[in-house]
């Protein structure tokens, strides 16, 4: 992080104090976590004073952490490329949870300022409610129409106070939303043109779901170091 950026960040802390939490970055990118309630105050200082001047916002963007962190396998030694065994995995059609894990879903706001040559990351958490609910900043940047609609076809999230929030790139009759962890690989159904009804027709995925794990190396003699030197001569 360059000294301008830490310049900038110390002066957010003192402006927001508890409302903006800084993230560490291994990647010189300046983030921070805000409150979903404190969102829009927030939102609304950092484009409107003049000491930040945010206002462009560049993307909005939907993250879910589920599972974060964790593999669906286990091995200490595999190969760069091929596969081999395929891990079952039961499908899920959806997520019909009462609620989510508090920090399972987050929206990503990246704000450029022109005027300062500055950019901020903001990260909201959507909290434990199903569905997960964040307010729109629509009226704020008009440019997360859009945005937010995205985020809401793929991830499920809801934007409180949005226009027009509908799906924009799946279609109008698609099940569940796929960009969620647990969405299944294979979806939930296949189309098909019908010809007998002359027209296209949804029924249940025919394919069986299966996640690929790399080829585990194992210690035997094909491996061994003296026969591959005499093979190589």
């Amino acid at each position: 992080m360059t000294d301008r950026y830490e310049t900038f960040a110390a002066r957010i802390d003192e402006r927001f104090g508890e409302q903006m939490a800084r993230v560490p970055s291994s990647c010189g990118e300046l983030t921070f976590v805000v409150d979903k309630e404190d969102l829009i105050e927030v939102a609304t200082a950092l484009r409107n004073e003049g000491e930040f001047g945010f206002e462009m916002l560049m993307d909005v963007c939907g993250v879910d952490y589920l599972n974060y962190g964790s593999d669906e396998w286990t091995t200490s030694s595999a190969t760069g490329t091929g596969f081999s065994r395929g891990v079952e995995r039961e499908p899920v059609i959806l997520d019909e949870a009462d609620e989510f894990d508090p920090q399972r879903f987050a929206v990503v706001y990246h704000l450029l300022s022109l005027q300062h040559n500055l950019r901020l990351r903001l990260r909201v958490y959507a909290g434990s409610s199903n569905p997960p609910i964040v307010k729109s900043v629509v009226d704020i940047w008009n440019g997360a129409n859009w945005f937010e609609r995205e985020v809401f076809d793929l991830f499920g999230i809801l934007f409180q106070g949005h226009p027009d929030l509908r799906r924009i790139l799946t279609d109008y009759g698609f099940i569940g939303h796929p960009f969620r962890k647990d969405f299944p690989l294979i979806g939930n159904v296949e189309v098909s043109y019908d010809v007998e009804k002359g027209r296209v027709a949804y029924q249940p995925v025919s394919i069986e779901p299966r996640t690929l794990v790399p080829r585990v190396i194992r210690d035997d003699n094909r491996y061994s170091a003296d026969l591959k030197d005499v093979q190589d001569g």
